[in-house]
């Protein structure tokens, strides 16, 4: 499998990079996860048939913004998947006058809303409720006889844990600097995701969502991976077009 970061940055595109959304290219399956401003580099990457399948974490706009780019696709189908709601929310900010409604796309969009729990969507996938400011769900796939696992804005929980069990690679934020934290506002510093990483016994982390408000330049982030290292020694940050066989 090949993971690609099409985008990494949390709330705002900068000359860091796009806003959140990341490419796993199974054997079988194109899967995305979020649909940031990153989602516009996606045909860059996928060539093939394959089936594409879209999970959206929440509805704060960093991380569906990218979805009024789908017209510039020439993809056949895609399937979204997400919480209860979001057909509702999708479609709510898929229609005029802020842009092409899912229907006269050309390709072919099929929403779904799944429950917390285990599904085979036709891969197995685990998806629970995270820690954050409104409703966000994280996932975790089994691909390719590989755990997946991805929980993006969200602070510590034991449902975070959970997903992150035994996993080939997390997959998980980093929007505060190195010992930084506010219970107001859920989100992950580089030492509390090297803990976590640690605690759930992943193989690998991997960091991203980085606020651009604190996190100012990619030299920045190197020094959050570093921090994150001393506690979890296979931690990247991750940067836009990073990409990482699995």
């Amino acid at each position: 499998m090949k993971l690609t970061f099409l985008g990494t940055n949390g709330w705002y595109d900068t000359e860091t990079g796009n806003t959140v959304s990341c490419l796993l290219e199974s054997a079988d399956y194109n899967i995305v996860f979020d649909a940031g401003n990153g989602l516009h580099r996606l045909d860059k990457y996928v060539k093939n048939k394959k089936q594409i399948y879209l999970f959206i974490s929440h509805f704060h706009l960093d991380h569906i913004i990218g979805l009024h780019l789908l017209d510039k696709f020439n993809f056949k189908s895609l399937k979204i998947f997400g919480q209860e709601g979001t057909a509702m929310h999708l479609n709510s900010i898929m229609k005029q006058p802020f842009t092409k409604p899912f229907d006269d796309l050309a390709c072919e969009v099929e929403i779904s809303e799944l429950h917390e729990g285990d599904h085979k969507i036709p891969f197995p996938v685990t998806i629970k409720e995270l820690l954050h400011s409104s409703p966000v769900i994280g996932y975790r796939c089994e691909l390719d006889g590989k755990i997946i696992s991805y929980c993006t804005d969200t602070g510590k929980c034991k449902n975070l844990l959970e997903l992150a069990k035994d996993s080939d690679v997390l997959i998980t934020e980093c929007s505060y600097k190195c010992k930084t934290e506010d219970p107001r506002w859920p989100h992950l510093n580089p030492e509390t995701a090297a803990c976590i990483a640690k605690e759930a016994r992943t193989k690998r982390l991997l960091l991203t969502h980085f606020d651009p408000m604190q996190y100012k330049s990619l030299e920045e982030r190197e020094e959050a991976e570093k921090s994150a290292r001393k506690i979890f020694r296979d931690t990247i940050a991750a940067k836009d077009l990073m990409q990482f066989e699995i």
